[in-house]
């Protein structure tokens, strides 16, 4: 088995200063969300502008769509549909969803229209923050508390609501464009067993069992959110320091910051391996690499930084951690 990689840092340079960065973030997003002013906004919102979103009735994947006619649609485009044959999530997964009721939606992003040649390939992660924080407040607004399990799917307390799939084109070092697709579980009650966790708008909204939950307008809600999303852009991706702002939010709604919790190292597991009942098998029956830390925070990229047990601190990318629930 190869040996996984770590990156030793020294504790009183590199952990305090994240440390520093997450109390900053949890005093800035208190601050945030405990503005008269700001609450007034969220508990009486009023659409400033009617949003132009293209309704489908069924697509392969609103991804796709948006992908396909990248060349000739505008910044900040939106494609929805009432259904997706071939949704997507992360990690290859399909995404499932009852038909008509959630929000499945595309955002296209245009960088050369909207902030010139300065959004360089190394703040690709900040759209991840944005979209994920606007998750966040737009369920806020509905009396939902949520927080972010890095990078991008939204949880409320240990149950899934919301999922992205972030796709990026990169030219000579920067972002030419990116597609933001969303599926937020918005009405939906009921889920098949081969789905994980799920939760719902409806079921979290609904405190009596016996009664049926009031159903949302999910077009209405669709115009919402892009208030939302359009505000943290125009607050933090056209300012200056903007997206440092920006990742200290992130930081503050990070799921499960500074808990004890197992992981599993995928950077530990060989090719040629299958999922046991005790975790990953290789072949010839050893198990991968399965630790016990605390997230401490995230890079200016995005790497997830995680603190072992034996005080190792290590840096990982999407695709190298996975959470043991």
């Amino acid at each position: 088995m190869p040996k996984p990689r770590r990156i030793y840092v020294r504790k009183h340079k590199y952990s305090q200063k994240l440390r520093a960065n997450v109390k900053l973030a949890c005093k800035f997003a208190e601050a945030k969300q405990v503005c008269p002013r700001r609450k007034h906004i969220i508990k009486n919102r009023t659409m400033t502008k009617k949003h132009d979103i293209i309704w489908l009735d069924s697509t392969d994947s609103t991804n796709d769509e948006l992908r396909r006619h990248i060349c000739d649609i505008d910044n900040l485009s939106v494609t929805a549909a009432l259904e997706q044959t071939a949704g997507k999530g992360q990690r290859g997964n399909k995404w499932h969803s009852a038909r008509g009721k959630n929000l499945l939606f595309s955002i296209a992003l245009k960088f050369d229209d909207l902030t010139g040649p300065h959004f360089q390939a190394y703040d690709q992660f900040s759209i991840n923050e944005m979209a994920a924080l606007s998750v966040v407040d737009f369920l806020a607004a509905h009396s939902i508390k949520a927080k972010i399990k890095w990078p991008n799917d939204i949880y409320v307390n240990d149950r899934k609501i919301c999922g992205m799939l972030i796709e990026n084109s990169i030219q000579a070092g920067r972002i030419s464009w990116s597609i933001v697709g969303i599926g937020i579980n918005v009405n939906q009650t009921e889920f098949s067993r081969d789905t994980g966790n799920p939760t719902s708008m409806a079921l979290e909204t609904t405190s009596d069992s016996t009664s049926a939950p009031e159903e949302l307008d999910i077009r209405e809600a669709l115009q919402e959110f892009m208030d939302i999303f359009k505000g943290y852009m125009n607050r933090y991706l056209h300012i200056s320091g903007g997206l440092g702002k920006l990742h200290l939010l992130y930081l503050a709604q990070l799921w499960r910051i500074n808990e004890n919790h197992r992981f599993r190292d995928y950077r530990a597991t060989p090719a040629g391996h299958h999922e046991g009942p005790m975790g990953i098998l290789t072949e010839t029956g050893d198990s991968a690499r399965i630790f016990r830390g605390k997230i401490t925070g995230v890079s200016d990229v995005g790497q997830l930084v995680v603190e072992e047990e034996d005080g190792t601190i290590s840096e990982f990318g999407f695709k190298e951690i996975g959470y043991i629930l």
